[in-house]
């Protein structure tokens, strides 16, 4: 695929960090521009066609928390955390606030160029209004969201309508990882925020069915301490 017309604003005030992320982002033929601040952040997305944002936690004005908390009061723009803070509260925290992706540094280019491209991936089904993404797939397992149903090797999976459901958020967010908070919000609703044990009821039942080993699951993984992810094969 052609990156060229892609741009990704990468926030990190370590230059060699930043010089890493630039160099990958190059040899991949994506376009960059680069800020040591939240401020700039924001004064540069205000003002510059960005495309994807890789964005630090620990910034010398103020905490990256707060720039995406800001960010996402009037834009959609895929928010990538790269941050040396690997504690699960602090992802969780970070997702939870709006971001789509979160990576651990230290952490390969190859990684860094795969969340990349979900989260282009991603934005490019929001901007065609998911038109012609009726028909869902990763690996064998697929989901048909005009008709509801769910196949497996061809053959068609019977889930309950909560299955259903959990199943179509992951597939919408394929490659993404979505903490229990947003995954009992979007599929139980608000008032039930804490309600953990049900969540892995459900997903255990789900993948019974999905899953040829649920004990070491190939479709929907689970981010310990964080959520779960339906992997991008």
């Amino acid at each position: 695929m052609n990156y060229s017309n892609v741009c990704v604003l990468v926030v990190e005030d370590d230059k060699k960090i930043r010089s890493f992320i630039g160099y990958s982002l190059d040899r991949e033929g994506f376009k960059y521009l680069t800020t040591s601040t939240g401020q700039g952040a924001l004064s540069t997305l205000v003002s510059k066609q960005i495309d994807v944002m890789l964005l630090d936690l620990g910034l010398p004005d103020f905490d990256g928390m707060e720039v995406i908390k800001k960010i996402r009061e009037w834009s959609e723009i895929p928010i990538i955390v790269v941050s040396a803070r690997d504690q699960d509260k602090e992802k969780v925290a970070a997702l939870d606030m709006g971001a789509d992706d979160y990576l651990t540094k230290p952490f390969s280019a190859t990684e860094l160029l795969a969340r990349i491209r979900v989260a282009l991936r991603h934005l490019y089904k929001q901007s065609t209004g998911d038109r012609t993404l009726n028909i869902l797939q990763v690996g064998e397992l697929q989901i048909d969201l005009d008709k509801r149903l769910v196949y497996l090797y061809g053959q068609e999976v019977h889930v309950t309508p909560m299955e259903y459901s959990l199943l179509t958020l992951f597939f919408k967010n394929i490659g993404k990882v979505l903490t229990t908070k947003q995954i009992l919000k979007e599929v139980w609703g608000i008032g039930h925020g804490n309600d953990t044990q049900a969540l892995r009821a459900l997903m255990a039942g789900l993948r019974r069915k999905i899953e040829e080993n649920p004990a070491k699951p190939r479709y929907i993984i689970t981010e310990i301490g964080v959520g779960y992810r339906l992997v991008d094969e």
